[in-house]
């Protein structure tokens, strides 16, 4: 059952990857992975367990000294574990279901016009270094994956030919999987570390900055020697119905963007977890709107309510990530990751090669399970400690680095990171196009800022 386990994990991954060829929603093969793993995992418990591997069994049985027999094996599994990862997946979920709603929501009012309407250049260099940098700054406040899909909105209003969009779109995905690297709440992975206790919000931030701002600007800086020449803009027409006064527009990116930005805010003065900030904020962008739109026509608020956006939230996305955090939990559990560590530690035996390892399979499968995966292979040790463990205390170089590597490695792929996969459906990019003409620059990109974190914090 040990290796069954990962057989279906393996299975259910391949299924994930090759989601479009096969015409199966990853969603639904996250759901099964996720339910499979666990099942296997208490059918098999007795011979699992004995194996030795599991150190959250060795935990158990330290705290339950009585504890022996099949029975405290299911207790075990099914009153500690499930219960305990729920918890932890389920504060992911709903900061993400939060977030997602706000911005929809500041989407809804036309907020991000203010912003889009002031870009006027036709010229490519130009234009794509104010959106690249644009990206880079809203993916942190915001989140790569809905950054990438209000600027690949954008885009179709500033650009008309499809190869030229393709290009800007997926400069787009470097910019905000590197915008997001370095904030908190800018990318699911670092969000993972955040709640997980790995990293602080103002360290998060120092470390990795300016590698995620060099992963950038070196890929910006070739293009500007190579490329030439200026957009062509479509035609626009104008939507005769103002469902927002410019009053409006402004309130809700205000009390969107000042929302999200109060999450952080609110973990480091209430210590409570950062998706109580995130839906205390969404209650309030809520009623506001409530009292707003109140006395306006049906039409206008089945647009501009709440209830009418959180119809629109992309809930396959949600249960993916549930599956998929569901599945990596049992093998955490169970003992495979543990074993997974060791294996790294005694082949790469370096934490910069083990997290550029890691950067570079998330380009190729999704980089949530990975950094769920190294979560769970590598606890978080207290301070104080010293040599190879003190990389993994909070806040340590082994979190900072990975935050850095799994947020931008995805880039190297189309189907590497959330926002790329966004990109991709929204926009129809080819996978073998974006492999001929940006894989290339997301890799020299991704090496001058690991090469920059290596300077300022290996040496």
């Amino acid at each position: 059952m040990f290796i069954l386990m990962v057989v279906i994990f393996v299975l259910g991954y391949t299924a994930i990857a090759l989601e479009h060829p096969l015409k199966v929603d990853k969603a639904a093969s996250a759901l099964i992975i996720g339910s499979l793993c666990w099942v296997l995992y208490i059918l098999g418990a007795e011979d699992i367990l004995h194996l030795g591997f599991s150190p959250a069994w060795e935990t158990f049985l330290a705290s339950h000294p009585d504890a022996h027999g099949l029975h405290a094996m299911h207790e075990f599994i099914v009153e500690y574990e499930i219960i305990h990862h729920l918890g932890e997946i389920g504060e992911i979920l709903f900061f993400l279901m939060g977030a997602m709603t706000i911005v929809e929501v500041v989407d809804q009012h036309e907020g991000f016009k203010i912003i889009t309407d002031k870009i006027k250049t036709t010229n490519k260099v130009k234009l794509l270094w104010i959106l690249s940098i644009l990206t880079f700054f809203m993916s942190a406040l915001l989140d790569n994956l809905t950054t990438t899909i209000v600027l690949v909105a954008l885009l179709r209003k500033l650009i008309d030919d499809k190869q030229t969009r393709w290009f800007f779109a997926s400069m787009v995905v470097l910019a905000a999987n590197a915008g997001g690297a370095w904030s908190p709440i800018g990318d699911v992975t670092t969000i993972m570390l955040w709640i997980g206790g790995q990293v602080t919000t103002l360290k998060i931030i120092e470390g990795v900055i300016l590698p995620s701002l060099v992963c950038m600007i070196v890929p910006l800086a070739i293009l500007s020697f190579t490329m030439k020449g200026n957009v062509t803009r479509p035609e626009l027409v104008d939507d005769d119905i103002e469902y927002t006064t410019p009053k409006e527009r402004i309130l809700f990116l205000i009390l969107g963007v000042g929302g999200l930005l109060f999450v952080p805010v609110f973990k480091t003065v209430t210590h409570l977890p950062p998706y109580m900030g995130m839906l205390l904020s969404l209650g309030i962008l809520w009623v506001v709107g409530e009292i707003i739109h109140k006395d306006k026509p049906a039409e206008i608020k089945d647009k501009l309510k709440v209830t009418a956006v959180l119809r629109k939230i992309d809930v396959p996305t949600v249960l993916f990530f549930l599956g998929i955090l569901s599945a990596v939990a049992s093998l955490q559990s169970a003992g495979h990751l543990n074993i997974l560590a060791k294996f790294l530690d005694e082949k790469l035996g370096n934490i910069f090669l083990i997290d550029l390892a890691i950067g570079v399979l998330s380009s190729i499968v999704d980089n949530v399970p990975l950094v769920a995966g190294a979560m769970g292979m590598y606890p978080v040790h207290e301070v104080g400690v010293t040599g190879y463990q003190a990389f993994f205390v909070q806040d340590g170089a082994f979190w900072e680095f990975l935050a850095y590597t799994a947020g931008t490695g995805g880039s190297i792929l189309i189907i590497g990171s959330a926002a790329g996969v966004a990109a991709m459906g929204l926009e129809k990019i080819d996978f073998i196009w974006y492999l001929k003409k940006i894989s290339w620059l997301a890799i020299i990109g991704y090496l001058a800022g690991a090469a920059v974190y290596y300077i300022e914090f290996g040496l």
